[in-house]
């Protein structure tokens, strides 16, 4: 069964939080009939905030959700395992006698493990894409974020879908990574600007 990606922020309005994220995350599950999948946050690196009287905001929720048992799932193991010792080290234990005993490890941790699910990416200045054509946009996702939840959840061959394209970062995620796309947008400027996009990918590969 494929997986669902849900990317929503809360706004502030009269000094409270819509709880938007929270609100839609139920809708789907007592009226969609969704399994909320998993929790996960965006952090935003390089995000700024002008709040004169609360921490500055800077994530949203990503909520994965599913109709059943999700099928697929490639964990992306980039995480430093803090535990990780190479298979031979003498290490040392001291015995109920006072001694020590030293032994020679033989264990199979690996030296990174599976993310956790706090996920952080650069914004603005470029660091999201280098496409200047994207920031034509005016809420873009990084590059790597799509490109992290298409191989999280997807295959190669597989066909990715975006209901809300936008300026197209996750149809040239899908393609980067071997997947096909399909997306829909109202807007012909923002149409206009993925199409550019991917043109752009493709005639980069050709050269």
């Amino acid at each position: 069964m494929a997986a669902w990606l849900w990317v929503v922020g809360d706004a502030t309005i009269n000094g409270s939080e819509t709880l938007t994220s929270f609100k839609q995350a139920i809708y789907f599950k007592e009226q969609c009939g969704f399994n909320v999948h998993d929790t996960m946050i965006y952090q935003k690196k390089g995000a700024t905030g002008e709040y004169l009287w609360r921490y500055y905001h800077v994530y949203e929720y990503m909520f994965v959700l599913s109709k059943n048992d999700i099928k697929t799932f490639n964990p992306i193991k980039d995480r430093k395992n803090i535990h990780y010792k190479q298979s031979g080290q003498i290490t040392s234990r001291r015995q109920p006698d006072g001694t020590l005993r030293h032994t020679a490890r033989n264990d199979s941790t690996r030296e990174y493990g599976k993310r956790f699910n706090i996920w952080s990416y650069g914004i603005g200045n470029m660091n999201g894409t280098r496409d200047k054509i994207a920031f034509e946009h005016p809420a873009t996702f990084p590059e790597a974020l799509a490109r992290d939840h298409i191989l999280s959840w997807s295959n190669p061959g597989d066909i990715v879908f975006d209901p809300f394209m936008g300026s197209g970062t996750t149809a040239k995620m899908a393609y980067h990574t071997q997947r096909h796309y399909l997306g829909f947008e109202i807007s012909q400027e923002y149409i206009d600007i993925a199409n550019e996009r991917l043109r752009q990918r493709t005639l980069f590969e050709a050269a």
